[in-house]
Order: C-alpha cells, then structure tokens, then sequence
C-alpha cells in the first residue's frame, strides 16, 4: 500500500489494504499512509478494522451488498 502513497491523485480507493498484515503492521500503514501522507485528500477506505474508524468523517455500513447505515 505505501507505494500508492507516492503517486498525486485527489481520491484513493482502498479496499480492505490492512487485511494482509498484523495489527502493528496495520497500525503503521494506517497512521503513516492513510492519515499521514494521504491526510490532504479523499480517502475511501474499505476495512474490517473498526477500530480506523474513529478517525473518519463518515463511516457507512454495508451488509450483504446494501447500506445499513451510515453515520458521522
């Protein structure tokens, strides 16, 4: 994921980039990338991880492909 981080776009999709690793490894990645480096654009992050969400202006809920609820 950090090699997403170098490019300039205005909007980054990331779907589900902190499965893969462990929870220090997430952590990392999460605070250095999705809210470090990335902290000055849209950022649409796809996780299991609900404790990321703390730090998010929106969080929706999608279950069994449909939004259950979304919420600040």
């Amino acid at each position: 994921m950090w090699f997403l981080c170098l490019k300039e776009k205005d909007v980054y999709l990331l779907d589900d980039p902190l499965a893969a690793v462990d929870i220090h490894v997430a952590r990392h990645l999460y605070s250095e990338c999705v809210v470090g480096l990335l902290r000055h654009t849209t950022r649409i992050l796809v996780t299991h991880h609900v404790h990321f969400l703390r730090a998010a202006d929106f969080v929706i809920v999608v279950e069994a492909g449909h939004i259950r609820q979304i919420g600040q």
